[in-house]
């Protein structure tokens, strides 16, 4: 691998600019407003994988926003790694709380990154770290120490779903064909302690939707008499939880998985300050379901959480009204053996019995997906533990992800894969969130771990 890192040394500057290059593209997958930048950045993701030499580059069409795929078969008797990554971002919305423009990346030093981060819309989440795969393969390509053959699938939809992607891998079975699949899309403890994340969390989202008179009202002439939609949402939402942090949907825990005490304990061992924790994102406390630790409630344990409500008069200055209408968006996390398509029918029949019979309640399900593990005996898991041991000089510990990355299972359904979630983000790069941010170290560690995984994982 001596060539291959001589060759990241020397063209880091050039790999952080064309990064910036990508980041600058708002690549938002939710608002068709951006219809036009997404699919530019596809074109663009294309050129930047044709530059680092792969093979039968495509902008593949979909029924949504097109994959991006490329190869570099050396060896057909070789290991297949096929990496996935996403190319759209999440909204940047609430705009005003961003220290930057979110599509004018800029490098700032902060107490976590003393060398410097990336603040931009998709710095972490993922840009940053599918091009880290990019500019790995082609330093070991430049550089002649590709050790077996890769395939890129770069999608558009991750953000909204990956509606497309399903029907995209099923229809291209035999072009996707691998041994094993290599995602960074996911994070490490800290940048003194790597880690590979075994587990992800499913998903089950929905819009809520609670409707009382047929028009806005005047809160005085009509307040105390008619049914007020956010009042009653708000009491619904309350509803969901119990004292103790439950969720109240009748049936939801029915086939969560119970950690043993052993997995438990070991998941302990992971390093954690909960005063760290508590300070980086600014809260006096913490709270959860009552019996389990904060990193076990933000992995091993489904949650339901409210991701934005509205209704009635939210501008400024004041208007006195009772809105004739008022919405939330829920999602839930869910762990394995949780099915997406259940959990969502369960909180479409108990949702409106938290109602009276004044409103009308609409329930509209949007996208979901199944969590998933990775046994850490698994090849792959070895490969990458190996190579992030190597690069970082400190054993690389197993974790379960909070996130969801719903078409992990997906790919073990219909390529018989198994996906390694090398991930080299933190926790602190505050993804979906203002200011995101990815920083430099973990750019540049990613780009020149990666060669290490290939190369461990062909020695088998």
């Amino acid at each position: 691998m001596d060539e291959t890192q001589r060759f990241i040394t020397e063209n880091k500057q050039r790999f952080l600019d064309e990064l910036i290059e990508l980041l600058k593209i708002p690549s938002v997958s939710a608002d068709p407003a951006y219809n036009q930048d997404v699919l530019n950045t596809a074109e663009k993701v294309a050129e930047f994988l044709n530059s680092a030499g792969a093979d039968n580059v495509e902008v593949c069409e979909t029924n949504g926003y097109p994959v991006v795929y490329g190869e570099k078969i050396i060896d057909p008797s070789l290991p297949t790694v096929l990496v996935y990554g996403h190319y759209d971002v999440q909204p940047a919305d609430p705009l005003e709380l961003w220290e930057s423009g979110p599509f004018e990346p800029v490098i700032k030093k902060t107490e976590i990154h003393p060398e410097g981060a990336i603040f931009a819309r998709g710095s972490a989440d993922d840009k940053g770290q599918f091009f880290m795969h990019v500019k790995a393969f082609e330093a070991m390509n430049k550089s002649g120490q590709l050790p077996c053959n890769i395939k890129f699938m770069i999608e558009g939809e991750e953000e909204v779903g990956s509606n497309s992607l399903g029907e995209f891998v099923r229809n291209n079975k035999e072009k996707l064909k691998n041994d094993i699949i290599l995602i960074s899309d996911t994070e490490i403890i800290s940048n003194d302690q790597p880690s590979i994340s075994v587990g992800l969390r499913g998903l089950s989202y929905v819009e809520v939707e609670v409707k009382g008179a047929d028009l806005d009202m005047h809160s005085g002439v009509y307040g105390g008499a008619v049914p007020n939609p956010i009042n009653v949402l708000s009491r619904m939402i309350a509803k969901l939880h119990d004292d103790d942090g439950k969720i109240t949907i009748p049936g939801f825990y029915d086939d969560v998985e119970e950690l043993s005490e052993t997995d438990r304990a070991e998941m302990a061992k992971i390093p954690f300050s909960l005063e760290n924790y508590k300070k980086s994102i600014g809260i006096a406390d913490i709270q959860g379901e009552k019996g389990y630790s904060t990193i076990e409630r933000a992995s091993i344990r489904p949650t339901l959480d409210v991701n934005g409500i509205w209704g009635g008069y939210t501008g400024k200055g004041a208007k006195t009204v009772i809105a004739s209408h008022a919405y939330a968006k829920i999602s839930m996390r869910l762990v394995p053996h949780q099915d997406p398509e259940k959990i969502t029918q369960l909180f479409v029949d108990y949702f409106p019995t938290l109602a009276p019979s004044s409103v009308e309640v609409t329930v509209k399900p949007h996208h979901g997906g199944h969590g998933y593990v990775l046994p850490t005996s698994d090849k792959g898991f070895q490969a990458a533990k190996k190579a992030m041991t190597h690069t970082f000089g400190k054993e690389a510990l197993p974790t379960r992800g909070g996130g969801s990355i719903p078409i992990v299972a997906l790919f073990e359904k219909e390529l018989g894969s198994k996906s390694v979630l090398m991930g080299f983000g933190l926790n602190s790069d505050v993804i979906h969130s203002p200011n995101e941010n990815f920083g430099l170290f973990n750019f540049y560690k990613g780009i020149e771990t990666i060669p290490y995984f290939f190369k461990y994982y062909v020695e088998g």
